[in-house]
């Protein structure tokens, strides 16, 4: 999909409830689905793992998986939810992931990963990608029997990419730092390791056949037009998650306006949690996900603070709406 903005998978974040919520107030960036594993989905609840709501396209099924035995009996689960692109994960530095040899873990075998992808396009006539990062540090996690460990250099990524690229993929999300695989959590790995742009826009530049899009610490419109000089797309995270009313300012990329007030989102919040009050679904699973709505603007602490009362409800979003 030629889509110049996506937002980031992120666990416990981009569920369903917050993608309802970006869409209130941009339609058109790529949503993904948090990272689920291929063995939740063979042996877990379906409608809640993967079920959301048409408003949500275009909208990427994120998996992890360690073998392409699991990998295609999941898609194959996976299809009749009809979404619009399948990721493989082979970016996340958990080591809870990386455990389990998915994640991060599989760059150290692109082989493997290259297997992966070739069940998952037997499995599905969607495209398939993959995020991953510019290289591992895999001390004390990959096997003992491997010469190096540590696969920072761009050789070892363009190694990776090359091997993989054969199966049939043509987009890559790179997360544009290394994974260290032990001793740092995923947090300190979306900030410890140095990111490393020039290395993600070289891809792009001996690569042009392939669509890169670029991860990791874009914050702004600025950053944005700087990076697309470089690379097809960009994916932002937490900045969306803190901050989500820079949604607003991404109609440029799709050719329109966006010109949605807080007011008129807030309408829309109403509308969607009396619908939860209706399923007796509690009206916090989405709220939690509203914090940033007032980022940076008066009356934050107090949006926060009302909306994080445990009974907050439709009704108290309507006392907010007629106080604004």
């Amino acid at each position: 999909m030629n889509n110049k903005i996506s937002i980031a998978p992120m666990v416990d974040r981009t569920d369903r409830n917050f993608r309802n919520f970006v869409r209130m107030i941009n339609k058109d960036v790529l949503l993904y689905t948090e990272m689920i594993t291929a063995q939740a989905i063979l042996n877990g609840d379906l409608e809640y793992i993967l079920s959301f709501d048409e408003v949500e396209h275009p909208i990427v099924l994120q998996i992890a998986a360690t073998n392409p035995k699991e990998a295609y009996e999941a898609i194959k689960i996976a299809e009749k939810y009809n979404y619009d692109e399948i990721n493989l994960n082979v970016g996340c530095p958990s080591d809870r992931v990386s455990g389990n040899m998915m994640g991060a873990y599989l760059m150290a075998f692109p082989k493997e990963v290259a297997n992966i992808v070739s069940a998952m396009k037997d499995a599905t006539s969607k495209p398939v990608s993959i995020k991953h990062r510019i290289g591992i540090d895999g001390k004390n996690i990959l096997p003992d029997t491997f010469e190096r460990t540590l696969l920072d250099k761009y050789e070892d990524m363009m190694n990776f990419i090359n091997i993989t690229k054969n199966a049939g993929v043509n987009k890559y999300i790179i997360h544009a730092r290394i994974a260290i695989l032990a001793g740092l959590d995923p947090k300190q790995n979306r900030s410890i390791p140095p990111l490393r742009y020039d290395e993600v826009y070289r891809v792009k530049n001996e690569n042009p056949d392939l669509h890169i899009e670029i991860n990791g610490g874009i914050k702004s419109v600025k950053e944005i037009d700087e990076h697309l000089k470089y690379v097809d797309s960009t994916m932002l995270g937490r900045e969306i998650y803190d901050n989500p009313m820079i949604l607003t300012e991404f109609g440029k990329y799709y050719g329109k306006e966006t010109n949605i007030t807080r007011k008129e989102i807030i309408e829309k919040m109403i509308y969607y949690v009396e619908n939860m009050e209706k399923q007796n679904l509690r009206p916090h699973l989405f709220l939690m996900h509203t914090h940033g709505l007032f980022h940076n603007v008066r009356g934050s602490k107090a949006w926060k603070r009302t909306i994080n009362e445990p009974k907050a409800d439709s009704g108290t979003l309507r006392e907010l709406l007629e106080g604004m």
